[in-house]
């Protein structure tokens, strides 16, 4: 969007007394008006997360009966069977808000982190660039975390008696103070930055050396299977720490223990067991093939279709 202009105006010097030979030029201020291109990287990111959790909310349900309660597949199924079916899309509110809002951010500050760099530091290699870039924006993301907070409890069976939706969750929570609504922070940082980093140095090297295309279908599944192949792969590397994620925050009030207590806790609840530490895992890469791969997608199909340009970086 092109700039406006507003000219200052020009104030006689001397009550007027001075000839146009001895005239100032008066400075122009531009106001500035955001561009809308501004915040492609945010809107594309909003839109994507939107579709992909109208989409794979129930499965999501799925994985976290199993990574809670170490449960077979099987059973985590017939858990949400027995809740019943109106059940099964309780809790989307607070990851619908938490996660367009995250994919708006993580998108769009990594933009505008990469920029800096690239403007500040761009003696840097690149992959250094989008690296640190990546991770600043997974901070940034962790600002949400109150919404995955209250996801946690709404999607717990045991709450279901306590908490009528997320607004009530939310209200439940505020005596025990700000600190309550951000339980389970470390495992969520510790989480974020080395998942961006990965995502954002790898997701176009892996497009590249796919088969090139010349239709709009074959790109985007390009695309597609660039994202699908990262989510799956980053999310099983995570799923541990998830796994611990979930068990510190499920909890509400009393002490808050670190991340290595939660981590031993349940290690030994599971008999020392990296495979039962796993347990979903697979179902987990599944639904991270389908998510990340439309959120590859959409992201760039939405970026494309707000500026009529490729949305790769």
């Amino acid at each position: 969007m092109p700039e406006e202009m507003m000219d200052h105006e020009v104030k006689p010097i001397h009550g007027g007394n001075y000839t146009r030979g001895h005239e100032q030029s008066a400075p122009n201020f531009r106001v500035r008006l955001q561009d809308p291109a501004e915040y492609t990287e945010f809107a594309s990111g909003w839109g994507a997360a939107f579709i992909n959790i109208t989409v794979t909310f129930p499965l999501n349900k799925t994985i976290f009966r199993q990574q809670l309660h170490g449960i077979r597949i099987e059973d985590a199924i017939r858990q949400l069977q027995k809740d019943g079916v109106l059940n099964i899309y309780r809790g989307l509110l607070p990851p619908l808000i938490q996660k367009t809002a995250s994919m708006a951010i993580m998108f769009g500050t990594y933009d505008k982190y990469l920029k800096f760099f690239k403007r500040e530091a761009s003696a840097l290699p690149l992959v250094i660039q989008q690296s640190s870039a990546a991770v600043l924006a997974g901070c940034t993301e962790a600002a949400l975390l109150p919404f995955e907070r209250v996801q946690v409890l709404l999607q717990h069976r045991h709450y279901d008696k306590y908490f009528t939706n997320t607004l009530h969750a939310f209200k439940e929570l505020s005596p025990h103070g700000i600190r309550e609504y951000y339980r389970g922070l470390t495992a969520v940082l510790m989480r974020n930055g080395p998942s961006n980093a990965i995502f954002f140095t790898l997701r176009n090297p892996i497009k590249e050396v796919l088969p090139e295309t010349e239709s709009y279908v074959g790109d985007v599944a390009r695309h597609f299977f660039s994202g699908a192949v990262l989510g799956a792969m980053i999310s099983t590397m995570a799923y541990p720490i998830n796994v611990v994620k979930t068990r510190m925050q499920i909890h509400i009030g009393g002490d808050f223990l670190s991340f290595k207590t939660i981590f031993w806790t349940i290690f030994h609840e599971r008999k020392r067991s990296w495979r039962l530490m796993f347990r979903g895992v697979h179902l987990n890469y599944t639904r991270s093939l389908l998510s990340w791969g439309i959120i590859n997608a959409t992201y760039e199909m939405l970026k494309e279709f707000l500026t009529n340009e490729p949305g790769d970086k």
